[in-house]
């Protein structure tokens, strides 16, 4: 197909007054019922003196108007409309309030004057001059409009005003004026109609997101043709359709046709004028003064002010700051703001309890012995909204027979004044975790435990979609102890506890690790790389190279799910024992206390799973 690349788009914004609701086609059908009954009437009394108007021309005129409704942005469609109007001169003698006033008996007489048949001997198709169409297509585009104007039938009102209708329909002219021209032969019926000019042009107003490139795609067929109001009306419906699609405050809200085939779209988009956080009472649903800073909620949302407000992406806000983890329900509702063809966003926010205490209890099947054999107690405090800004903290203690950790947690979700959502962690743990397993007891059969004290920071951020990245700088104190809590520095088989030979190792080990994930559900796809170095700033600090890698791999095969994971990594350098890959338990070999299968300084390690419903 020739490609039409004279399209030419512009873009600037402008105000769209509201069309008064009043507007409607009641009045003018009604006139126009009126004057094709006065034309039947005036056609049955041919014979009546010239003195009356039998003789004088009846016109009747169709037009079409676009029109829409701009205070409903998604819902108000663009209307096309074709009304129908007759006019007749006035008798000398007539007087103004007679053209006016309908007579007495009118509307006895509408039904039947509505269904009485005058003989029509010709129908033709003229431009408004009553001249022959220069185009021929036109013509037969009208004359195959119609369904009973046919020449040397007997036609009603009501089948000339719907045949009139159909014209207008076809697309291709702007107005129809059927007139009835008494003649030797009998009535010819002419329907006087005016083609569109043909498309040259194109001229938007308003609508700066729509590509322009979509704009000239949708029109650059018609180019150079005579517009088609049907054809137009599609374009315009894709033009919505592209707003709705993307959620987005827009619509075409008017249509002009200018003298020499230029067409204006007018498009009306809301853009967002202001946003606004309003807190509402959990029991009573009333605004209330919260405790979370406004600005901590607004900088997570990604609509901004000056933006076109869209649903979705208002939607994926809603969900962003529910994650926050500080609201129990969160809303947003956009309001017409003072300026046309503006927005402003209310988000309403119910906030939970920042934080509180717990404490529970439970048995472990780990290796213990004695009347308290596996039971463990916990002991936490959180805050959730430290400082009204999202800031966690996290006080907990967990205690068993021989194993216990009790850790400090501070993050804050996004440092303030960063612009890539970095996130800051710091973490104080004191931990003792058994050892038996991979290091055996001791002589006496007494077990083993490796206690570690460990304080870092590490500081996270987004790279890209789906791909995160963490670096941290993290120091450890660790060493092996017997259930009194002195220092082993030998194993059963008598192999060293420490890499110093000494109680206890030290290490301060620079962190990198990079995660993708999938979609974050059980059994998505996802990768880790993690390394780890150890910096000898002191030069009893032990110097070594840690590299891990995991990947995981779901597939789905009819109803079930094949779960393909792959892992593995290497140390180099000086490093304690117990800090080997340990293989063993759920995420590496399932049915095994982890290390129980062993470890090692480098590991492999490769499963598949199969999971069904049932």
């Amino acid at each position: 197909m020739h490609r039409n690349d004279g399209v030419c788009f512009t873009s600037s914004s402008f105000k769209i007054p509201v069309p008064s609701p009043s507007q409607t086609l009641a009045s003018p059908l009604s006139r126009a019922r009126h004057s094709l009954f006065q034309l039947l009437h005036s056609l049955r009394n041919r014979s009546l003196p010239p003195t009356t108007s039998t003789h004088s021309p009846l016109l009747c005129c169709a037009s079409l108007s676009l029109t829409a409704q701009t205070y409903d942005l998604l819902n108000a469609p663009l209307l096309c409309s074709a009304s129908l109007s007759l006019s007749q001169p006035n008798p000398p003698d007539s007087t103004q309030s007679g053209s006016e006033v309908p007579q007495k008996g009118q509307s006895t007489t509408a039904g039947r004057y509505d269904e009485e048949r005058v003989l029509i001997s010709e129908v033709l198709v003229r431009n408004k001059d009553g001249e022959e169409l220069e185009r021929k297509d036109l013509e037969m585009e009208a004359l195959t409009a119609l369904k009973a104007c046919r020449a040397n039938s007997a036609l009603t009102v009501r089948e000339v005003q719907e045949d009139v209708h159909r014209i207008i329909d076809s697309g291709y002219f702007s107005s129809c004026m059927p007139v009835a021209v008494d003649t030797r032969d009998g009535i010819r019926l002419v329907f006087q109609v005016e083609p569109n000019q043909e498309f040259h042009g194109l001229v938007c107003e308003g609508a700066n997101v729509l590509p322009s490139k979509f704009l000239e795609d949708a029109f650059r067929e018609g180019h150079g043709k005579v517009v088609n109001l049907k054809r137009l009306d599609e374009v315009i419906n894709s033009i919505n359709g592209w707003y709705m699609e993307r959620g987005l405050f827009g619509l075409v809200s008017g249509v002009d046709i200018f003298s020499g085939g230029i067409i204006r779209l007018q498009v009306a988009e809301a853009e967002v004028n202001n946003i606004s956080i309003r807190f509402l009472d959990r029991k009573t649903g009333e605004p209330t003064k919260g405790k979370t800073k406004p600005e901590t909620i607004l900088r997570q949302l990604t609509t901004k002010k000056g933006q076109v407000y869209s649903m979705l992406q208002g939607k994926r806000d809603v969900d962003t700051v529910s994650t926050m983890g500080l609201m129990a329900d969160v809303s947003i509702i956009p309001q017409p703001a003072g300026d046309a063809g503006k927005v402003d966003l209310v988000m309403n926010v119910v906030e939970r309890p920042s934080g509180g205490f717990s404490a529970g209890g439970g048995i472990s099947s780990g290796i213990t012995s004695g009347p308290l054999s596996g039971l463990i107690g916990s002991f936490a405090y959180s805050h959730r909204n430290l400082f009204g800004r999202n800031q966690k903290l996290n006080i907990s203690l967990e205690r068993g027979q021989i194993d216990s950790i009790f850790r400090i947690n501070y993050t804050d979700p996004w440092i303030e004044g960063d612009d890539k959502r970095t996130s800051r962690t710091i973490i104080i743990q004191n931990s003792r975790t058994p050892g038996t397993l991979v290091h055996g007891n001791q002589h006496d059969n007494s077990s083993l435990s490796i206690g570690r004290v460990t304080a870092g920071i590490e500081f996270s951020r987004p790279l890209r979609p789906k791909w995160s990245g963490t670096a941290g700088l993290i120091f450890q104190h660790a060493g092996a102890r017997d259930e009194k809590g002195n220092p082993i520095i030998k194993d059963f088989y008598g192999s060293p506890l420490t890499a110093s030979g000494k109680p206890y190792d030290d290490m301060l080990v620079a962190k990198f690790e990079c995660v993708c994930t999938g979609s974050g559900d059980q059994g998505s796809s996802m990768f880790a790389f993690n390394m780890e170095q150890g910096l000898p700033v002191m030069p009893e600090w032990l110097f070594f190279n840690r590299v891990n890698a995991r990947a995981r791999k779901g597939v789905e095969i009819g109803p079930t799910r094949l779960l393909l994971s792959l892992s593995g990594g290497k140390v180099v350098g000086s490093f304690s024992p117990h800090e080997a890959f340990a293989i063993g338990g759920t995420n590496s070999v399932r049915g095994y206390e982890e290390g129980a299968v062993g470890s090692g300084r480098s590991y492999v390690v490769g499963s598949s799973e199969v999971s069904f419903p049932m």
